[in-house]
């Protein structure tokens, strides 16, 4: 294969910042370790972004074939996630500017991230004669769907964006088979523009701590040890049920780390997470790390006892992979979109059907002193996760990227 040059359009957070930190989480580790695993493969990959801080320059070269450029857009400040619809108009307005100038060369294909790119990149890549492809990383609820607490409602533009996008454009990529089924039966996609590519996962920074008590199989650790939920400190995230689920396990009760940071609108969630842990009594067994760089993460992962995915709804739920390419067992929940594909169910994790606190701490203290069980589930999924990695992602990424540029073939 020729050579590609690609822009992958991420508008509301650049994939280079650290994952739980502000608005930051799994989109950002798909999209820039694709990127960089495309670069790698030869391709020429332009990471589109809008500057969210003065000292930002116009662009940064992080590796070979591979460019961080950074967009004017509204205020060079953090916005709040919701905030971003409205700069997404000079956005796009700055991203044709640029384009028409042909200061970033000529583009065989444009991938937007989040609704917010699609709806500034797809007009652009229209005006070229360029395939448009569109990931959305998460889907708007229905209106009619209830809200978990502190959760903000969806803007009308949203639901409407997606529903445009999903029709519009030339491919889809969906993340995980329930993401796909989301897209094409909530949003309209024809199901023949909508592919499935997967993520892979980063086997050498995540991988098991065979030092550790309990490790490979070999029995219960003999101290308590720690539990970990990795993630934005956000409603969706269900961080509460973590927390309730601790304060009904048998003592000595194990530490609940939560390595994140609140999200951009979400501080009073965080500060309910502090007083919920002090009425149950568990305060002192809940530590809250704060956003961790990634290899501070997979510390953090390996020497867990169990990872707890506690989230209402994800396209697919890296963290558990990273969880199991760590060698670590994964307690999760079954409804939760694409986690069923992340975790397989009594294999390399538990999934959990209800959101029924003590329905989590039977499940998390199975994990804890069943007998082989933790090192049976953490031993499978360091197996699974040996045959996922970055590079085969991208190169099914790119069978998408032929597709597409197939659908459409440049003006």
């Amino acid at each position: 294969m020729s050579p590609l040059r690609l822009a992958l359009v991420c508008l509301h957070t650049s994939p280079a910042t650290e994952p739980g930190a502000g608005d930051a989480g799994g989109m950002n580790v798909v999209v820039w370790q694709q990127a960089q695993a495309l670069a790698a493969l030869g391709h020429r990959v332009d990471v589109i972004t809008r500057r969210s801080d003065p000292a930002q320059p116009e662009h940064t070269t992080p590796s070979p074939h591979l460019t961080l450029r950074f967009l004017d857009a509204g205020p060079a400040q953090p916005l709040p996630k919701g905030a971003h619809e409205d700069v997404v108009a000079d956005f796009g307005a700055e991203l044709a500017r640029v384009a028409e100038l042909g200061r970033f060369g000529r583009y065989d294909l444009i991938h937007s991230h989040h609704w917010f790119s699609g709806v500034a990149a797809l007009p652009v890549a229209r005006s070229l004669g360029t395939p448009h492809v569109q990931s959305f990383h998460s889907i708007a609820a229905p209106e009619a769907t209830p809200l978990s607490a502190g959760e903000r409602p969806e803007s009308p533009g949203r639901l409407a964006g997606e529903a445009m996008l999903a029709r519009e454009s030339d491919l889809v990529v969906a993340i995980s088979a329930a993401e796909a089924r989301t897209v094409t039966g909530r949003l309209g996609a024809d199901p023949d523009r909508v592919v499935i590519v997967g993520p892979g996962v980063d086997n050498n920074l995540f991988h098991p701590d065979l030092r550790r008590p309990g490790a490979g199989g070999a029995g219960p650790a003999p101290d308590p040890g720690h539990l970990l939920v990795a993630g934005r400190l956000h409603p969706l995230k269900g961080i509460d049920l973590g927390i309730e689920a601790l304060a009904l396990l048998p003592e000595p009760r194990p530490l609940l780390v939560v390595a994140g940071d609140p999200a951009s609108d979400t501080a009073e969630y965080a500060q309910w997470l502090h007083e919920l842990a002090r009425a149950r009594g568990v305060a002192d067994l809940v530590q809250f790390a704060g956003a961790q760089h990634r290899a501070d993460l997979a510390a953090l992962m390996r020497t867990a006892r169990a990872v707890l995915v506690t989230s209402h709804s994800e396209t697919y739920g890296l963290v558990a992979l990273e969880a199991s390419a760590s060698g670590v067992p994964v307690v999760a929940a079954a409804g939760a979109g694409g986690l069923a594909e992340a975790v397989l169910d009594g294999v390399t994790g538990l999934l959990v059907p209800t959101r029924v606190p003590g329905d989590w701490a039977a499940a998390i203290e199975r994990v804890l002193t069943e007998p082989g069980l933790a090192g049976a589930l953490g031993g499978a999924g360091r197996d699974r996760a040996l045959g996922l990695d970055w590079e085969n992602s991208a190169r099914d990424l790119l069978e998408a990227y032929v597709s597409a540029t197939a659908r459409r073939p440049r003006s």
